[in-house]
Protein backbone atom coordinates (compact mmCIF):
# COMPACT_ATOMS: atom_id res chain seq x y z
CA UNK A 1 0.00 0.00 0.00
CA UNK A 2 1.12 3.23 -0.79
CA UNK A 3 -0.33 7.09 -1.78
CA UNK A 4 -0.45 5.85 -5.24
CA UNK A 5 -1.95 2.73 -4.88
CA UNK A 6 -4.38 3.20 -1.45
CA UNK A 7 -6.69 5.89 -3.31
CA UNK A 8 -6.51 4.29 -6.31
CA UNK A 9 -8.15 0.88 -4.98
CA UNK A 10 -10.16 2.35 -2.72
CA UNK A 11 -12.07 3.86 -5.22
CA UNK A 12 -12.07 0.81 -7.76
CA UNK A 13 -13.73 -1.27 -5.83
CA UNK A 14 -15.96 0.83 -4.40
CA UNK A 15 -16.95 1.74 -7.82
CA UNK A 16 -17.59 -1.67 -8.34
CA UNK A 17 -19.41 -2.67 -4.98
CA UNK A 18 -22.37 -0.16 -6.21
CA UNK A 19 -22.25 -0.69 -9.81
CA UNK A 20 -23.48 -4.57 -7.80
CA UNK A 21 -25.96 -2.73 -5.53
CA UNK A 22 -27.44 -0.38 -8.55
CA UNK A 23 -27.51 -3.32 -11.02
CA UNK A 24 -29.12 -5.30 -7.83
CA UNK A 25 -31.62 -2.33 -7.25
CA UNK A 26 -32.27 -1.41 -10.60
CA UNK A 27 -33.90 -5.37 -11.82
CA UNK A 28 -35.49 -5.36 -8.44
CA UNK A 29 -37.31 -2.30 -8.99
CA UNK A 30 -37.53 -2.09 -12.53
CA UNK A 31 -35.56 1.22 -12.42
CA UNK A 32 -33.38 1.99 -15.63
CA UNK A 33 -31.98 4.92 -14.37
CA UNK A 34 -30.05 2.64 -11.58
CA UNK A 35 -28.65 0.42 -14.77
CA UNK A 36 -27.33 3.46 -16.48
CA UNK A 37 -26.20 4.63 -13.24
CA UNK A 38 -24.22 0.94 -12.56
CA UNK A 39 -22.93 1.18 -15.95
CA UNK A 40 -21.44 4.84 -15.42
CA UNK A 41 -19.79 3.68 -12.26
CA UNK A 42 -18.43 0.18 -14.26
CA UNK A 43 -17.18 2.87 -16.82
CA UNK A 44 -15.37 4.87 -14.37
CA UNK A 45 -13.62 1.90 -12.83
CA UNK A 46 -12.32 1.02 -15.83
CA UNK A 47 -10.80 4.90 -16.31
CA UNK A 48 -8.52 3.87 -13.22
CA UNK A 49 -8.27 0.45 -13.29
CA UNK A 50 -4.60 0.34 -15.52
CA UNK A 51 -2.88 2.30 -12.87
CA UNK A 52 -4.72 1.27 -9.72
CA UNK A 53 -3.02 -2.34 -10.73
CA UNK A 54 0.01 -1.10 -12.45
CA UNK A 55 0.99 0.84 -9.33
CA UNK A 56 0.05 -2.22 -7.31
CA UNK A 57 2.67 -4.17 -9.20
CA UNK A 58 0.14 -6.31 -11.22
CA UNK A 59 1.08 -5.40 -15.30
CA UNK A 60 -1.47 -8.48 -16.72
CA UNK A 61 -3.15 -5.41 -18.29
CA UNK A 62 -0.53 -4.00 -19.80
CA UNK A 63 1.64 -7.60 -20.89
CA UNK A 64 -1.02 -10.06 -21.45
CA UNK A 65 -3.97 -7.48 -22.67
CA UNK A 66 -1.70 -5.13 -24.44
CA UNK A 67 -3.88 -3.78 -27.19
CA UNK A 68 -7.19 -5.08 -25.43
CA UNK A 69 -10.27 -2.76 -26.09
CA UNK A 70 -10.82 -2.17 -22.76
CA UNK A 71 -11.37 1.32 -22.43
CA UNK A 72 -14.50 2.86 -22.37
CA UNK A 73 -14.40 6.43 -22.66
CA UNK A 74 -16.39 6.97 -26.12
CA UNK A 75 -19.58 4.98 -24.23
CA UNK A 76 -19.55 7.41 -21.41
CA UNK A 77 -20.76 10.42 -22.43
CA UNK A 78 -23.96 8.97 -24.07
CA UNK A 79 -24.55 6.99 -21.10
CA UNK A 80 -24.29 9.67 -18.92
CA UNK A 81 -27.53 11.80 -21.30
CA UNK A 82 -29.57 8.73 -21.29
CA UNK A 83 -29.02 8.84 -17.26
CA UNK A 84 -30.59 12.32 -17.71
CA UNK A 85 -33.11 10.57 -19.81
CA UNK A 86 -34.33 8.35 -17.58
CA UNK A 87 -33.89 10.16 -14.15
CA UNK A 88 -36.22 12.96 -15.32
CA UNK A 89 -38.91 10.46 -16.95
CA UNK A 90 -39.47 7.05 -15.51
CA UNK A 91 -41.83 6.17 -18.56
CA UNK A 92 -37.96 6.36 -20.88
CA UNK A 93 -37.73 3.24 -22.52
CA UNK A 94 -34.22 2.87 -24.28
CA UNK A 95 -35.05 2.15 -28.28
CA UNK A 96 -32.99 0.66 -30.97
CA UNK A 97 -31.85 4.34 -31.99
CA UNK A 98 -30.16 4.64 -29.14
CA UNK A 99 -27.92 2.01 -30.25
CA UNK A 100 -26.56 4.89 -32.55
CA UNK A 101 -24.89 6.49 -29.72
CA UNK A 102 -22.81 3.85 -29.58
CA UNK A 103 -21.39 3.47 -32.89
CA UNK A 104 -17.95 5.32 -32.17
CA UNK A 105 -17.62 3.04 -29.40
CA UNK A 106 -18.24 -0.47 -31.10
CA UNK A 107 -15.69 0.90 -34.29
CA UNK A 108 -13.28 1.58 -31.45
CA UNK A 109 -13.74 -1.80 -30.53
CA UNK A 110 -14.11 -4.11 -33.13
CA UNK A 111 -10.81 -2.31 -34.48
CA UNK A 112 -8.70 -3.23 -31.59
CA UNK A 113 -10.08 -6.34 -30.64
CA UNK A 114 -9.62 -7.40 -34.35
CA UNK A 115 -5.55 -6.10 -33.75
CA UNK A 116 -5.66 -7.82 -29.83
CA UNK A 117 -7.01 -10.81 -31.60
CA UNK A 118 -3.84 -11.30 -34.09
CA UNK A 119 -1.31 -11.61 -31.66
CA UNK A 120 1.18 -9.91 -29.57
CA UNK A 121 3.36 -9.43 -32.63
CA UNK A 122 0.92 -7.98 -34.47
CA UNK A 123 -0.36 -5.61 -31.63
CA UNK A 124 3.09 -4.20 -31.22
CA UNK A 125 3.99 -3.58 -34.80
CA UNK A 126 0.37 -1.99 -35.11
CA UNK A 127 0.96 0.69 -32.17
CA UNK A 128 4.62 1.31 -33.30
CA UNK A 129 3.17 2.13 -37.08
CA UNK A 130 2.30 5.47 -38.19
CA UNK A 131 -0.96 5.33 -38.68
CA UNK A 132 -1.34 4.28 -35.07
CA UNK A 133 -1.10 8.01 -34.27
CA UNK A 134 -3.37 9.25 -36.73
CA UNK A 135 -6.03 6.48 -35.32
CA UNK A 136 -5.10 7.71 -31.78
CA UNK A 137 -5.75 11.46 -32.49
CA UNK A 138 -8.82 9.93 -34.47
CA UNK A 139 -10.19 8.40 -31.15
CA UNK A 140 -9.41 11.66 -29.47
CA UNK A 141 -11.46 13.95 -31.59
CA UNK A 142 -14.32 11.73 -31.44
CA UNK A 143 -14.08 11.30 -28.08
CA UNK A 144 -13.93 15.10 -27.19
CA UNK A 145 -16.66 16.03 -30.06
CA UNK A 146 -19.14 13.51 -28.07
CA UNK A 147 -18.15 14.86 -24.66
CA UNK A 148 -18.96 18.43 -26.49
CA UNK A 149 -22.27 17.13 -27.69
CA UNK A 150 -23.98 14.81 -25.17
CA UNK A 151 -22.94 17.04 -22.70
CA UNK A 152 -24.28 20.06 -24.03
CA UNK A 153 -27.92 18.28 -24.56
CA UNK A 154 -27.99 16.82 -21.20
CA UNK A 155 -27.55 20.49 -19.61
CA UNK A 156 -30.19 21.75 -22.27
CA UNK A 157 -32.59 19.20 -20.75
CA UNK A 158 -31.75 20.03 -17.43
CA UNK A 159 -31.94 23.59 -17.36
CA UNK A 160 -35.23 23.29 -18.95
CA UNK A 161 -36.21 20.34 -16.67
CA UNK A 162 -35.61 23.26 -13.85
CA UNK A 163 -37.96 25.35 -15.18
CA UNK A 164 -40.71 22.79 -15.83
CA UNK A 165 -40.55 21.47 -12.13
CA UNK A 166 -41.74 24.83 -10.58
CA UNK A 167 -45.10 24.80 -12.52
CA UNK A 168 -45.50 20.96 -11.02
CA UNK A 169 -44.20 20.10 -7.58
CA UNK A 170 -44.38 22.12 -4.41
CA UNK A 171 -41.30 20.89 -3.10
CA UNK A 172 -38.60 20.98 -5.69
CA UNK A 173 -35.65 19.75 -3.95
CA UNK A 174 -36.20 15.98 -3.77
CA UNK A 175 -36.48 16.39 -7.67
CA UNK A 176 -34.14 18.90 -8.57
CA UNK A 177 -31.37 16.55 -9.07
CA UNK A 178 -28.84 19.26 -8.16
CA UNK A 179 -25.89 16.41 -7.94
CA UNK A 180 -26.27 15.52 -11.60
CA UNK A 181 -25.91 19.25 -12.56
CA UNK A 182 -22.76 19.07 -10.74
CA UNK A 183 -21.13 15.91 -11.83
CA UNK A 184 -21.50 16.63 -15.30
CA UNK A 185 -19.55 20.06 -14.76
CA UNK A 186 -16.95 18.25 -12.34
CA UNK A 187 -16.71 15.76 -15.73
CA UNK A 188 -16.27 18.88 -18.30
CA UNK A 189 -13.97 20.26 -15.56
CA UNK A 190 -12.17 17.37 -15.03
CA UNK A 191 -11.71 16.72 -19.26
CA UNK A 192 -10.51 20.21 -19.62
CA UNK A 193 -7.73 19.67 -16.95
CA UNK A 194 -6.76 16.06 -18.61
CA UNK A 195 -6.67 18.18 -22.08
CA UNK A 196 -3.84 20.44 -20.80
CA UNK A 197 -2.61 18.09 -18.95
CA UNK A 198 -1.69 15.68 -21.95
CA UNK A 199 -0.93 18.47 -24.34
CA UNK A 200 2.08 19.48 -21.54
CA UNK A 201 2.37 15.51 -21.58
CA UNK A 202 3.05 16.00 -25.25
CA UNK A 203 5.56 18.99 -24.81
CA UNK A 204 7.99 17.89 -21.85
CA UNK A 205 6.91 14.56 -21.85
CA UNK A 206 6.03 14.06 -18.51
CA UNK A 207 7.09 10.53 -16.35
CA UNK A 208 4.51 7.64 -16.23
CA UNK A 209 3.61 8.29 -12.27
CA UNK A 210 2.18 12.30 -13.70
CA UNK A 211 -0.83 10.79 -14.82
CA UNK A 212 -1.53 9.59 -11.20
CA UNK A 213 -3.03 13.07 -10.48
CA UNK A 214 -5.50 12.75 -13.19
CA UNK A 215 -6.57 8.96 -11.39
CA UNK A 216 -7.12 11.35 -7.92
CA UNK A 217 -9.45 13.14 -9.60
CA UNK A 218 -11.51 10.08 -10.96
CA UNK A 219 -11.40 8.98 -7.24
CA UNK A 220 -13.16 12.25 -6.45
CA UNK A 221 -16.03 11.49 -8.99
CA UNK A 222 -16.44 8.01 -7.95
CA UNK A 223 -16.91 8.85 -4.59
CA UNK A 224 -19.41 11.50 -5.65
CA UNK A 225 -21.03 9.61 -7.70
CA UNK A 226 -21.65 6.24 -5.76
CA UNK A 227 -23.17 8.79 -2.46
CA UNK A 228 -24.69 11.47 -4.00
CA UNK A 229 -26.15 8.87 -7.24
CA UNK A 230 -27.36 6.25 -4.98
CA UNK A 231 -28.46 7.36 -1.75
CA UNK A 232 -30.73 10.43 -3.71
CA UNK A 233 -34.65 10.59 -3.94
CA UNK A 234 -36.73 8.31 -5.97
CA UNK A 235 -39.84 9.52 -6.96
CA UNK A 236 -42.44 7.28 -8.64
CA UNK A 237 -44.29 9.34 -10.79
CA UNK A 238 -42.28 12.05 -12.45
CA UNK A 239 -42.56 12.23 -15.65
CA UNK A 240 -40.75 15.05 -17.81
CA UNK A 241 -42.45 15.65 -21.38
CA UNK A 242 -40.55 15.86 -24.24
CA UNK A 243 -41.49 19.18 -26.05
CA UNK A 244 -44.74 19.46 -27.42
CA UNK A 245 -46.09 19.83 -30.67
CA UNK A 246 -46.37 23.27 -32.16
CA UNK A 247 -49.81 23.99 -32.43
CA UNK A 248 -51.36 26.61 -34.78
CA UNK A 249 -51.70 30.12 -33.87
CA UNK A 250 -55.62 30.17 -34.93
CA UNK A 251 -56.09 26.61 -32.88
CA UNK A 252 -53.92 28.37 -29.86
CA UNK A 253 -56.34 31.19 -29.34
CA UNK A 254 -59.48 28.35 -29.56
CA UNK A 255 -58.24 27.02 -27.49
CA UNK A 256 -57.13 29.72 -25.09
CA UNK A 257 -60.64 30.79 -25.56
CA UNK A 258 -62.17 27.92 -24.20
CA UNK A 259 -59.83 27.65 -21.30
CA UNK A 260 -60.46 31.00 -20.21
CA UNK A 261 -64.36 30.24 -20.15
CA UNK A 262 -63.63 27.37 -17.33
CA UNK A 263 -61.32 29.64 -15.15
CA UNK A 264 -63.72 30.56 -12.54
CA UNK A 265 -65.08 27.56 -12.03
CA UNK A 266 -61.95 25.86 -11.73
CA UNK A 267 -60.48 28.84 -9.32
CA UNK A 268 -63.19 28.33 -7.10
CA UNK A 269 -62.25 24.43 -6.67
CA UNK A 270 -58.83 25.48 -6.23
CA UNK A 271 -59.67 28.38 -3.65
CA UNK A 272 -61.52 25.69 -1.85
CA UNK A 273 -59.13 23.06 -1.71
CA UNK A 274 -56.50 25.62 -0.35
CA UNK A 275 -58.78 27.79 1.87
CA UNK A 276 -60.84 25.31 3.48
CA UNK A 277 -59.31 21.69 3.10
CA UNK A 278 -55.48 23.33 3.57
CA UNK A 279 -54.70 20.83 0.73
CA UNK A 280 -51.24 22.77 1.08
CA UNK A 281 -49.95 21.06 3.92
CA UNK A 282 -49.79 17.98 2.07
CA UNK A 283 -45.85 18.03 1.33
CA UNK A 284 -45.55 16.12 -1.84
CA UNK A 285 -48.49 17.85 -3.48
CA UNK A 286 -48.09 18.08 -7.06
CA UNK A 287 -49.57 20.07 -9.78
CA UNK A 288 -51.32 16.28 -10.91
CA UNK A 289 -52.21 15.44 -7.70
CA UNK A 290 -54.56 18.74 -7.04
CA UNK A 291 -55.71 18.56 -10.74
CA UNK A 292 -57.30 15.80 -10.12
CA UNK A 293 -58.91 16.97 -6.96
CA UNK A 294 -60.45 19.58 -8.85
CA UNK A 295 -61.19 17.68 -11.80
CA UNK A 296 -59.71 19.17 -14.54
CA UNK A 297 -55.58 18.38 -16.63
CA UNK A 298 -52.40 19.47 -15.25
CA UNK A 299 -52.15 22.07 -18.34
CA UNK A 300 -55.68 24.05 -17.56
CA UNK A 301 -54.98 23.92 -14.20
CA UNK A 302 -51.54 25.01 -14.41
CA UNK A 303 -52.83 28.21 -16.99
CA UNK A 304 -56.12 29.17 -14.47
CA UNK A 305 -52.98 29.67 -11.48
CA UNK A 306 -50.55 31.26 -13.74
CA UNK A 307 -52.85 33.90 -15.57
CA UNK A 308 -55.78 34.61 -12.15
CA UNK A 309 -52.72 34.60 -9.40
CA UNK A 310 -49.51 35.57 -11.58
CA UNK A 311 -47.47 32.54 -10.28
CA UNK A 312 -46.25 28.98 -11.14
CA UNK A 313 -47.92 25.93 -8.85
CA UNK A 314 -44.39 25.82 -6.80
CA UNK A 315 -45.32 29.97 -5.31
CA UNK A 316 -48.95 29.62 -5.47
CA UNK A 317 -48.71 26.67 -3.07
CA UNK A 318 -45.24 27.54 -0.66
CA UNK A 319 -47.15 31.23 -0.17
CA UNK A 320 -49.95 29.72 1.47
CA UNK A 321 -47.73 27.54 3.39
CA UNK A 322 -45.50 30.39 4.10
CA UNK A 323 -48.74 32.26 5.37
CA UNK A 324 -49.35 29.45 7.69
CA UNK A 325 -45.92 29.57 9.23
CA UNK A 326 -46.81 33.48 9.89
CA UNK A 327 -49.63 32.25 11.82
CA UNK A 328 -47.95 29.99 13.70
CA UNK A 329 -44.68 32.10 14.87
CA UNK A 330 -47.00 34.40 15.69
CA UNK A 331 -49.29 32.48 18.70
CA UNK A 332 -47.48 32.34 21.85
CA UNK A 333 -48.52 28.74 22.46
CA UNK A 334 -46.16 27.46 19.91
CA UNK A 335 -43.01 29.54 21.42
CA UNK A 336 -41.07 26.17 22.48
CA UNK A 337 -40.99 24.94 19.15
CA UNK A 338 -38.19 25.63 16.32
CA UNK A 339 -38.69 27.41 13.26
CA UNK A 340 -38.09 24.60 11.05
CA UNK A 341 -40.71 22.09 13.12
CA UNK A 342 -43.62 24.46 12.35
CA UNK A 343 -42.55 24.98 8.62
CA UNK A 344 -43.02 21.21 8.51
CA UNK A 345 -45.90 21.05 9.92
CA UNK A 346 -47.52 23.79 6.94
CA UNK A 347 -46.16 21.58 4.46
CA UNK A 348 -42.82 22.11 3.88
CA UNK A 349 -40.79 19.04 3.12
CA UNK A 350 -36.90 20.50 3.33
CA UNK A 351 -35.22 23.21 5.21
CA UNK A 352 -33.97 24.64 1.65
CA UNK A 353 -37.23 25.20 -0.07
CA UNK A 354 -38.69 26.59 3.03
CA UNK A 355 -35.87 29.17 3.14
CA UNK A 356 -36.44 30.10 -0.48
CA UNK A 357 -39.88 30.75 0.55
CA UNK A 358 -39.64 32.48 3.30
CA UNK A 359 -37.32 34.69 1.98
CA UNK A 360 -39.84 35.58 -1.25
CA UNK A 361 -42.86 35.70 0.80
CA UNK A 362 -42.32 35.73 4.53
CA UNK A 363 -42.41 39.09 6.74
CA UNK A 364 -39.07 37.27 9.08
Amino acid sequence: MSIYTTPLQFAYFMALLFFILLSWRGWREERLSDKLLALVLLFLAIEIQDYTFGFAGINFLWEELNGFPRHTSLAFAPTIYLYLLSQVNREFKLQKKHLLYYIAYGIYFFINLYIFLNGADFVISMQTAKISIWLKWIEEIGFYGMYIYFFSKSLIIYRNYKKWIITQYSDTETVSFKWLRNFIYLIITGESIRLLWNLADYIIDMPYEQDWWWHLFIVVVICYICIKGYFQTQPRDLHFPTPAPVVEENEQEKKQEKILKDYSHIIEKIEKQFYEEEIFLEPELTLAQLALKVKTNAVVLSAAINQTYSKNFNDFVNEFRIKAYNEKIKNNENENYTKLSLALDCGFNSKATFNRALKKFGDG
